[in-house]
Parts: structure tokens; sequence; C-alpha cells
């Protein structure tokens, strides 16, 4: 029954949670929060996936006094009936799987998108220029980069080498409120490091299998990125030069691992800054229910092992 209930646990955490919390308009009035709330929520499907493993390898496989198993294969069958032997197997299974594909995709999306980025990186740093010809307001942005595009746009490369990145377009349409607005969200992003965020969520989404997980995840938790980005705008230009800024880029193309000021998410951003503010509320209920969230997987990962380490030093001489 343990591991049966990790495992409804865990596929409630990666199906049915994700897609009510991306629904909520709530995250919206508190962004930094609601990125903790669903980092617990990935974090607690992982650990309960691998606490349901867990709990059926010390089902099936007690080591006794002399270290060997128990229990053999036939006796389990006989002890749990085939369905329910069958079912262990293969969540055990499937944990493994989990755990193997969690551990590929973290090593892909890390690899892949810093190829990407160092890539672009380099071809910004040949065709762009620095910011000595740009206007006053850009000199303050260390690794500015300014592409000949007419189109507004801007985005940041993040990395050791960070970058941000503007057009020609956003400099000739943009007031100096609204560049200065603009700049400080790409920086927000490089300083809060947001990327990383980004690239731990794209990584459990693949580890899951696709029938269970909720595409919903990445595209909430990008939307509270952004926000958290434009919440630091606003503290430096204020909220109408940002909307200003952010409706004369939404349309501008960006490359694969870049984080846009941009973006099809634009409308529901520049509402936001319109609207209610940030609620410390709100921010406080979320803290408390990703700690929640949080316990009682981590708990229960913790607990067997320790269980298992006093049964094996208990068995030594």
């Amino acid at each position: 029954m343990t591991a049966l209930a990790f495992t409804l646990v865990a596929l409630a955490l990666v199906g049915p949670v994700p897609a009510l919390l991306a629904r909520a308009s709530w995250p919206l009035r508190a962004p930094r929060a609601a990125i903790v709330l669903w980092q617990s929520i990935a974090l607690a499907a992982v650990l309960s996936a691998f606490s349901a493993g867990i709990a059926i390898a010390s089902r099936l496989f007690v080591p006794g006094p002399d270290g060997r198993p128990t229990a053999t294969i036939t006796s389990e069958i006989d002890a749990l009936g085939w369905p329910l032997w069958l079912l262990y197997v293969t969540v055990f299974a499937v944990t493994l799987v989990i755990g193997g594909r969690l551990m590929v995709a973290i090593l892909q999306v890390a690899i892949a998108t810093r190829r990407r980025r160092a890539h672009h990186r380099m071809l910004v740093d040949l065709v762009g220029t620095s910011h000595h010809d740009a206007p006053h307001v850009c000199t303050k942005a260390s690794g500015l980069r300014i592409l000949d595009v007419k189109q507004p746009l801007a985005y940041c490369l993040p990395g050791v080498r960070s970058r941000v990145v503007v057009s020609q377009g956003t400099l000739n349409t943009l007031s100096d409120t609204e560049i200065a607005a603009i700049i400080s969200h790409e920086q927000a992003h490089l300083r809060a490091r947001h990327d990383l965020v980004l690239e731990m969520f794209t990584a459990v989404h693949a580890a899951f299998p696709r029938f269970v997980r909720s595409g919903s995840a990445l595209d909430a938790v990008r939307l509270l990125i952004e926000s958290l980005a434009d919440d630091a705008a606003v503290r430096t230009a204020g909220p109408t030069p940002l909307a200003r800024a952010l409706v004369a880029c939404a349309a501008g193309r960006t490359p694969s691992g870049a984080l846009a000021a941009g973006g099809p998410t634009t409308v529901i951003r520049v509402r936001r800054l319109g609207g209610k503010p940030n609620s410390a509320a709100l921010s406080a209920i979320a803290y408390v229910s990703a700690l929640a969230v949080l316990v009682v997987p981590t708990i229960a990962v913790a607990v067997p092992w320790l269980n298992e380490l006093q049964r094996l030093f208990a068995a030594l001489p």
C-alpha cells in the first residue's frame, strides 16, 4: 500500500496538480513564491516516484542476516498474488526508468542549451556592436550587444559570459526610459539565473512519461519568470515605460535558449502591470504550501533509507 500511495502521489504531482495550478490566476500576484511552489511540486514528484521504488525494493528484496534476500520471486508471487506482484515490479521498473531519464535529461538540456548559447554569443559578438554608439542609458549595461536589425527586439544570453542583446530598431523606437526598462528586465534574468530554473523544469518534464506529465507547467513557469523580471524593471523605470517597451518588442524573434522580453505572454504581462499589486498574503500561503508539499515525500525517502542502514549496521558483527 505504501508503494501504491507514493505512485498515486507522483502521478498527481506530474499531471492534475500542475494542470490546476497552471490555470490559476493568483500566482501572477506572487510570482517568486509561486515559482518556489512549482519547484517543490516538481521535486516532490521525483521524490514520490523514488519513494515508490524504495518501498517496493524494501518489500521484494529485504536482506537477511547473511545479506541475501529473505524471499524468492516465487514466494513473493505466492504471498502477493500475480496482479499485485506485477504492479509492484512495473512501478519499480518505471521508477528506474524515470531516474535514468532524469539524469540523461539534465545532461542533455544543459549541454544542448549551453552549446546553442555559446554559438549565438559568438555570432552577436561578431556582428553586433558595443554600447559606445548607443544612448547614454545603455552605458550601464555590461555585455550589451546591438544588432543592426530594424525590428525592435531584446533578449539575453545567460551564462558565464552573459550578453544583453537589443536591436537598433529598439533604440530608434523606444525612449530612454523605455530602453532602461527593457535592459533592466533582461539584467534581472541574468542576475537571478532564471535560465537554471527553466533547465530544471525542462529536465523534469522530459523525465516523466509523456502520458502522465502536464505540458502546462513549463509555460506557467516561463510566465512567472518573466513576471519576476518585469517587477525588477518596474522598480527601475516604472510600469508604463515597461509596458510600452514590452508591446514594442512583442513580435521580435529570438534564438532558442535566450530569455526574451517579448513573446506570446506579452498581453498577459501588460495587463498584470496595470492590475492588482503583488500580495504578501498569497506569497506566504504559497511558501507554506511549498513546504507542506515537500515534507511527506522527503520524509518518505529518508525513513526507508535510514531503516535499511540501521538494519545493515545491526547485522554487522
